[in-house]
């Protein structure tokens, strides 16, 4: 049987059919939530409710998701990795199968809610590659979970329009894939054991989801309750109120779900507001275009197109994707991670701009599609390596973890802004405000990844390819080319 060295002595079994599995769970993780956002339209018809509420069940799945993926890899710390890999993909499955049965929202939302969770997975799976492969490979094996990961940000869409709208048969099938998954990982995969006695931060983690959903209910209520009433005025400030809470408690926790010093720390700050504004403008363009492309001809502006249709209007997106992860080393061994980032964000603020002025055809849609996929492509591979290149080496992966953690919480306050500037300013115009809106993320994003790259040369650990979204360590080497 084929064998691999962790080191010079220890023979193990081949790790690559364990990474692999790994690989197919991750890119389920990112299929269920994008399979969702072409059915958002069709989930308002079916279910007779707004715009507004409907998008909770892309937010509120986002949101566990960020506060899964911390508290979870803190567990998998305690635990085992492959015991809590498992146990997210049992809640997916579960989930799943809540949605698949829902006959109202409140059911489908706690269908998303569980399903949500297997973010997790992601920073899990990382762990897991870390421990198992020999350090020569790590960056293949983490570019394996990125490719996959891009292949099944797109496969989502497709899914969505083979099942035709019919979101109970796509949850059943997203439950079907997601059981065997579970299987394969429980035959394949094994990891070292629990690293330590880590402590959860179960306060942080409920604070954390507190202030984002009151924030996020504040925003996508302004619209229909009016900015200055009560109802808004009071979820804002209790948003505000709790978040400074949020601070204090972790500035004081022994081991807090995120390490303040991190958010603001001169190396990783650039990458940060860069992965919250990226992560921001991609949900935003890829649900605003599914939103246009289904609106009925006889409005005069849409397309009337079917769910397998926007699958396809996003499907150059997904290839770009799947094609620049797997280069993505070769990429960055000629360039600064800064500048990927910065040139990735910039393509991607020329997608929400492009779409603001040219929009009346399909083709349209595809070229926006296109650029869209290079710049999350160019931009996600380089993320990983900026958060990390710039602190210590013991502090890799808590700043990998935050890094993750801003941009799934960029990803979950798309929806609210979606729903607030189309109750706003309904029709075209208000298709324009929304693209214009992630065109100004992804430009600001570009910012500040240029200017603190700028003020960042001197690198202290090796770049690490993929969106990276959990402990990663590698090398103190980092390569000359800038």
């Amino acid at each position: 049987m084929a064998v691999s060295t962790t080191n010079e002595t220890t023979p193990t079994r081949n790790p690559w059919p364990g990474v692999i599995s790994l690989a197919f769970a991750a890119s389920i993780a990112a299929l269920q939530n994008t399979a969702v956002v072409p059915l958002l339209p069709v989930l308002q018809r079916e279910l007779n409710v707004s715009l507004a509420a409907v998008t909770w069940t892309l937010t509120l799945s986002l949101l566990v998701g960020a506060v899964a993926t911390p508290l979870l890899s803190r567990f998998g710390d305690m635990y085992g990795r492959r015991r809590m890999i498992l146990g997210a993909l049992a809640l997916l499955v579960i989930g799943s199968v809540v949605a698949a049965l829902a006959t109202s929202l409140t059911w489908l939302i706690v269908g998303r809610v569980l399903q949500g969770a297997v973010a997790a997975l992601v920073p899990l799976s990382i762990g897991v590659v870390r421990d198992t492969l020999p350090r020569n490979q790590l960056a293949t094996g983490i570019g394996v979970l990125s490719a996959t990961m891009g292949f099944g940000s797109g496969g989502g869409m497709i899914l969505a329009g083979l099942a035709s709208g019919d979101f109970h048969l796509l949850f059943w099938i997203i439950a079907g894939i997601s059981l065997v998954a579970a299987v394969v990982v429980a035959f394949l995969v094994r990891d070292s054991g629990p690293a330590g006695n880590a402590r959860p931060d179960l306060l942080g983690a409920a604070l954390l989801a507190t202030w984002l959903v009151a924030l996020l209910v504040a925003i996508s209520q302004g619209g229909a309750w009016g900015w200055t009433s009560p109802g808004v005025l009071g979820l804002f400030a209790a948003a505000v109120v709790l978040a400074a809470v949020w601070v204090l408690v972790e500035r004081r926790v022994a081991e807090p779900l995120v390490e303040m010093s991190m958010l603001t720390h001169r190396g990783t700050v650039g990458a940060t507001v860069a992965s919250m504004l990226l992560g921001f403008s991609f949900f935003t363009i890829m649900t605003g275009v599914s939103g246009f492309a289904q609106v009925p001809v006889s409005t005069g502006y849409g397309f009337g197109a079917s769910t397998l249709q926007v699958g396809l209007f996003l499907l150059p997106s997904t290839l770009f994707m799947l094609v620049i992860s797997l280069f993505a080393g070769r990429i960055m061994s000629r360039f600064a991670a800064s500048s990927m980032v910065a040139t990735g964000s910039a393509v991607t603020a020329l997608a929400g701009l492009w779409l603001v002025l040219e929009h009346s055809t399909p083709a349209h849609l595809y070229v926006a599609s296109s650029l869209m996929g290079v710049g999350l492509g160019v931009g996600y591979a380089a993320l990983g390596t900026m958060a990390v290149e710039h602190v210590d080496p013991g502090k890799t992966a808590v700043a990998a973890g935050v890094n993750a953690l801003v941009r799934i919480v960029g990803g979950s306050t798309a929806g609210a802004v979606i729903a607030a500037i189309l109750a706003a300013q309904p029709g075209v115009r208000g298709y324009q405000w929304v693209f214009g809106v992630a065109a100004a993320a992804g430009l600001v994003a570009a910012v500040f990844a240029a200017v603190y790259g700028a003020l960042n040369r001197r690198p202290t650990t090796a770049p690490v390819t993929g969106p990276v979204t959990g402990p990663v360590t590698g090398p103190v080497t980092a390569p000359s080319g800038r």
